[in-house]
């Protein structure tokens, strides 16, 4: 009997132990809608900040919104998926110098956008599961004139959801760039897609 004891409250050990290691990234994340709209707020939060108006803080609302940025994107998980199968032309130094370039430009490009707002107004209607591990987080920017959707697609990866794409009136952020990059290395080597980039963060 004793054994049979033994036997059981070891059975229960590793059941906790399954649970403890395999339901973290589901329970204690928060889901993908609540993840998304918690950074905008935190943007939102920047650009409403009285001490931070004026075109004198304008560099530093720049800068705590890339801050924000890099927590809110999976840029590794990003740059992959831009490039898709031509990835693998680039040794790992180029793949590192790649993510780091297509950061500081994609992080430019979001402060600018973001900067541009005035009193939009951020609705976040519903998210989409698209798998277990992978989410559409929809919303709407409503101007004056017009409605705009924006879509953020995010993945849950050590227990946090994070974006790896963005698609604005239809447009994927990835397949825009990928379309681009593609063009460069069908015809040319990495080393001149990293030139190119390098150009356009002002890295020359």
């Amino acid at each position: 009997m004793r054994q049979h004891s033994i036997v059981f409250q070891r059975y229960l050990t590793v059941i906790y132990f399954i649970l403890i290691f395999t339901l973290p990234g589901s329970a204690s994340a928060e889901k993908p809608l609540e993840t998304v709209k918690g950074y905008a707020d935190k943007v939102l939060d920047v650009l409403r900040d009285p001490a931070l108006k004026g075109e004198s803080s304008k560099k530093v609302r720049k800068e705590k919104i890339r801050e924000i940025s890099k927590k809110m994107f999976d840029f590794n998980e990003l740059s992959k998926r831009t490039l898709s199968n031509h990835w693998r032309k680039l040794n790992p130094e180029q793949q590192q110098e790649f993510v780091r370039l297509y950061t500081s430009l994609l992080e430019d490009a979001y402060a600018d956008k973001i900067l541009s707002y005035t009193n939009e107004k951020i609705t976040f209607s519903r998210e989409i599961m698209l798998s277990d591990r992978i989410a559409e987080v929809q919303s709407i920017v409503q101007r004056r004139t017009a409605e705009i959707p924006i879509y953020y697609r995010v993945m849950l990866k050590d227990g946090a959801w994070r974006v790896y794409d963005v698609v604005i009136e239809g447009v994927s952020l990835i397949n825009n760039y990928r379309s681009q990059f593609r063009e460069i290395l069908l015809k040319d080597t990495p080393e001149a897609l990293l030139q190119t980039l390098r150009k356009k963060v002002g890295k020359t």
